[in-house]
């Protein structure tokens, strides 16, 4: 008998408006509900702010933003997801605000179709496949390629300052 690798992966799908997309589980790390977020002063639009994570500063951002869409509305399905990001061998930890969170699925790796390259409304670098659950489209996203070097430092700079303000609070 013949043996075939068949790799499958697991993603988990979440709703921006009236899209759904996915990110490959190695991504993330929680699903949070809705915490109060610290704004934090000078930081990029699509950045809400921080929050608490178990004594770590998280800094959180709006993914409708980033994706050019209009800001999330907050509902009772509005949640945080903490994602875990490598860019170049730096680890960033990031709250993603997304609509709604769906589901984990199973995916084959051949049911993965090439991303658009024309007509998208949305940054088809984000974009690594697409998958057809359900007669419809879910895109998947590259987390990595969400976030770009300087949104990290961005993250980073604003997430060393609310520290710095927390200790002069502190004080």
């Amino acid at each position: 008998m013949e043996k075939f690798d068949v790799k499958i992966d697991s993603y988990l799908s979440f709703k921006l408006g009236d899209e759904e997309f996915a990110s490959h589980v190695d991504s993330v790390l929680n699903i949070l509900e809705m915490a109060k977020i610290t704004e934090v002063p000078k930081a990029p639009v699509y950045m809400k702010g921080v929050i608490n994570l178990r004594g770590t500063v998280l800094p959180v951002i709006d993914t409708r933003l980033k994706f050019g869409l209009t800001e999330t509305v907050f509902t009772d399905k509005t949640c945080i997801i903490v994602m875990d990001i490598t860019i170049d061998d730096q680890k960033v930890l990031v709250g993603s605000l997304v609509d709604a969170v769906i589901s984990v699925l199973e995916v084959n790796e051949s049911e993965i179709q090439p991303p658009p390259n024309i007509g998208s409304k949305y940054r088809s670098e984000f974009i690594t496949g697409m998958v057809k659950v359900d007669d419809k489209f879910i895109m998947i996203l590259d987390m990595v390629k969400v976030f770009t070097q300087d949104d990290i430092v961005s993250l980073i700079e604003a997430n060393k300052a609310e520290i710095i303000d927390e200790t002069i609070d502190a004080q």
